[in-house]
């Protein structure tokens, strides 16, 4: 078989592919990653701020196959005093014109450390006194209020890119935001309604939707939907929108 065909037979597998997860694209890989489960080591040390950083216009997401967008904004998130790897969290979550309240919790389950630092574009970083990286693994569960329409509960899976700063303090891992398709607290889970017990998948993250079909996402270097979606509520997106749906 020669090259022009195994090239081919590829390009074909890639355009069957239903989803794109861009989880495995732009998070340390497992052979990047030290095999320790570091997360005893971390007890001491507060991630709450990496949730609730960036602004909303830019945390993106979706519910349901059709991809209808969904908002979510983390408006507290504190860590328990009495459990060093648990976080309580309230927020709001938006569908169309339906704004829900919720409570729970974020459960980080892992911790891992990269094997071999990153400092960024020239290596900007290098001299910040970086003392480690690495990504966490946590489950979350949301409830939204029961009294209130179309409710339901988020729970899954969350991921995040963090680093220890040269003062022990956790920061927000943004060192690669100017390469393509940064990507940064990726939940990635399903909806639950109270009134049916309907599943729906419902994912989103910082910059990019995690999970998606791959005909959804159609930007380069950054987020922008497909035209085939405008009608999921995706017509009037706009990355430097300043909307505070929630107050």
């Amino acid at each position: 078989m020669n090259r022009t065909i195994i090239i081919l037979l590829l390009l074909s597998q890639i355009s069957f592919a239903q989803t794109v997860d861009r989880i495995e694209w732009n998070f340390p890989k497992n052979e990047e990653l030290k095999t320790k489960n570091s997360i005893t080591e971390y007890n001491e040390f507060d991630f709450s701020n990496i949730w609730t950083l960036t602004e909303n216009n830019n945390v993106l997401g979706i519910i349901g196959k059709e991809h209808q967008r969904l908002k979510i904004k983390l408006i507290s998130v504190k860590k328990k005093p009495n459990n060093p790897n648990e976080y309580f969290v309230s927020g709001k979550s938006c569908v169309k014109e339906t704004i829900c309240d919720f409570n729970g919790t974020i459960k980080l389950t892992e911790i891992k450390e990269v094997k071999e630092f990153h400092f960024g574009v020239d290596d900007e970083y290098s001299d910040k006194g970086i003392k480690s990286q690495g990504i966490l693994i946590a489950d979350y569960e949301f409830k939204e209020n029961s009294e209130q329409k179309h409710s339901g509960i988020f729970k899954g899976k969350l991921y995040s890119k963090w680093y220890l700063n040269s003062e022990n303090q956790i920061e927000y891992d943004n060192i690669e935001f100017i390469s393509d398709g940064y990507i940064n607290n990726a939940f990635v889970g399903i909806w639950k309604s109270y009134s049916t017990g309907k599943e729906k998948e419902s994912n989103w993250a910082d910059y990019r939707v995690p999970k998606t079909n791959r005909d959804f996402d159609i930007g380069a270097g950054e987020f922008s939907p497909s035209e085939k979606y405008y009608d999921k509520g995706w017509s009037d997106y706009k990355p430097m929108e300043i909307d505070e749906w929630w107050k």
